[in-house]
């Protein structure tokens, strides 16, 4: 008995030493029950999705509104699965410190924080954006909070691969605000992040494996073990790089840059994802592929960012009139 416990405690320690800490910033309680750690790569894809339009640059005041709607919208969705989530968190070692359980706020005072945050984020959207950037993100918020976390994340193991959807919405309302409707390439960035989504959900969840156990939620490491589960993320790794290669024909210029500035991105993540299945019980593996994985994300957009710039359309111009010229050189020879 004194051994078990003391494995326990020797396994708790050494996986406290990988799993991402929300100790090390200790944020006001109505602040952390917004969740602002996830708010800037839900941005970031905003943007890129803006960046594929033929709406960009966006003006800056439809720009501003665009991300200050997204982020209250973001924050509402937050508190709202917070709200949700009370006592899930209260069971779990690693959240039985939030707000919520720990009493810092009221449930009361959250509901009225997240539906404060979203009349404020559509009346920003609508008066500032447009009506379908405004009810694409009400539908993020809706998405998250009844698909995901009602519906989805406590009753199957593919919970985030159907639920991903509410991390996907953001290039659409990218899209729709910059042209007032969705594009092929929207759709594109859409699909990208649904892929993407469940290859760094589930290197977390290997690394909280243990907390999911214990309160009963069936996440794929916990059901089907931390093998299958790495397997898993190898496929959708190579589906993600797969398909960001298209990038180069969603792109409506620059995409030549893009291809070749994506390569390095894809190589690291195809590496860390290969190197997580090769011990998939090795946690500093599973912490890698998660940074790794944010990262890439942020990375995918900051390039479809820069592929719109003049350069960039100039050296893809050059680039497709090279290789043209040398195809059909050789076709002569």
């Amino acid at each position: 008995m004194v051994s078990s416990t003391s494995q326990a405690l020797e396994q708790s320690s050494r996986r406290d030493q990988f799993v991402p800490s929300r100790k090390a910033v200790k944020l006001p309680a109505w602040l952390e029950v917004a969740k602002p750690r996830l708010i800037p790569l839900l941005l970031a894809t905003t943007l890129g999705g803006m960046a594929l339009s033929d709406g960009w640059p966006v003006p800056s005041p439809r720009l501003a509104c665009t991300l200050g709607g997204g982020a209250l919208a973001a924050a509402a969705a937050g508190a709202l699965n917070c709200l949700w989530e009370q006592d899930l968190d209260s069971r779990m070692q690693r959240t039985s410190s939030r707000a919520l359980p720990s009493g810092r706020l009221s449930p009361s005072a959250v509901f009225l924080g997240a539906i404060s945050c979203t009349l404020a984020a559509a009346t920003l959207l609508v008066s500032g954006v447009n009506c379908l950037a405004a009810g694409l993100s009400l539908l993020g918020l809706c998405s998250y909070v009844l698909l995901y976390t009602a519906l989805l994340k406590p009753r199957t193991s593919q919970n985030i691969v159907i639920g991903g959807v509410a991390g996907a919405i953001p290039p659409l309302v990218g899209a729709a605000a910059a042209t007032g409707h969705i594009g092929l390439s929207g759709w594109w960035l859409f699909a990208l992040v649904m892929v993407w989504t469940p290859a760094h959900f589930w290197a977390l969840a290997i690394l909280l494996k243990d907390d999911y156990r214990s309160v009963g939620i069936p996440m794929l490491p916990v059901v089907k073990g931390s093998l299958f589960t790495a397997k898993a993320i190898c496929q959708y790794g190579w589906a993600t790089v797969l398909l960001s290669t298209l990038g180069v024909f969603a792109l409506p210029e620059g995409g030549l840059l893009y291809g070749i500035l994506v390569i390095p991105f894809n190589g690291r993540l195809l590496q860390m994802a290969n190197r997580l299945a090769s011990d998939p019980d090795n946690l500093k593996n599973a912490k890698g592929l998660f940074r790794w994985s944010i990262l890439y994300m942020f990375g995918i957009c900051f390039l479809l960012i820069i592929s719109r710039l003049p350069i960039a359309g100039e050296f893809h111009s050059q680039g497709i009139y090279l290789i043209t010229k040398i195809a059909s050189n050789l076709s002569i020879a």
